[in-house]
């Protein structure tokens, strides 16, 4: 039995939420079993309501204490719910979920310890030319911190296996994106990017 837990922080993003959840998987090849988590982070809206309305787990902290501490915490909530691999992504519904089975798939073949979906920056028309560049200057030096190949470094729609997600702590409370990649790189985890969508 393979267990997937489909993780997302939120906070305050009521007007996104119910579509990010509706657009999930309801079955994976490979997959047995598929959950989904919220780790609400003290939201002020009624995010919660939407997700418990929907059969969510919610997971709830007050106050609002950063998007690292909520990944933090709601990973260490999905490994105790049985989670034999865990997916990352946005309330915000940036993220296609459809390629949510792209980025398990090299975990489920054994081929990738952890999975970091990548988009094509170049044609996101909502980023600046400023943040394009800066987005892909800071992925390249990653790359070279980390010693791993990761096209997408700030992205947030990830995928880990268990065994990975038990190894990985995290001390900032306000980004965790690059800091998993440094660990993944010390650690000799195998990372892998996979192109991805974005909505």
């Amino acid at each position: 039995m393979v267990k997937l837990i489909i993780q997302i922080p939120c906070y305050n993003e009521s007007e996104t939420l119910l579509t990010t959840l509706n657009d999930l998987p309801k079955s994976i090849e490979g997959i047995d079993n598929i959950e989904v988590l919220l780790i609400d982070d003290g939201s002020t809206d009624n995010s919660i309501e939407i997700a418990k309305n929907w059969g969510a787990t919610v997971l709830s902290i007050k106050p609002n204490k950063g998007l690292a501490n909520a990944f933090r915490l709601g990973l260490q909530k999905a490994l105790n719910m049985g989670a034999d691999i865990i997916v990352n992504t946005d309330a915000d519904n940036q993220y296609c979920a459809k390629d949510i089975e792209k980025i398990i798939k090299p975990i489920l073949l054994h081929e990738a310890d952890m999975v970091v979906g990548a988009r094509d920056i170049s044609n996101i028309n909502d980023f600046s030319p400023i943040k394009k560049m800066l987005q892909k200057f800071g992925s390249a030096v990653l790359r070279l911190l980390s010693a791993t190949s990761v096209k997408d470094a700030p992205s947030g729609f990830r995928a880990f296996s268990k065994e990975t997600a038990l190894r990985i702590n995290i001390f900032d409370n306000y980004t965790y994106t690059m800091e998993t990649l440094v660990q993944a790189g010390a650690k000799g985890f195998r990372v892998k990017s996979v192109e991805i969508n974005v909505n």
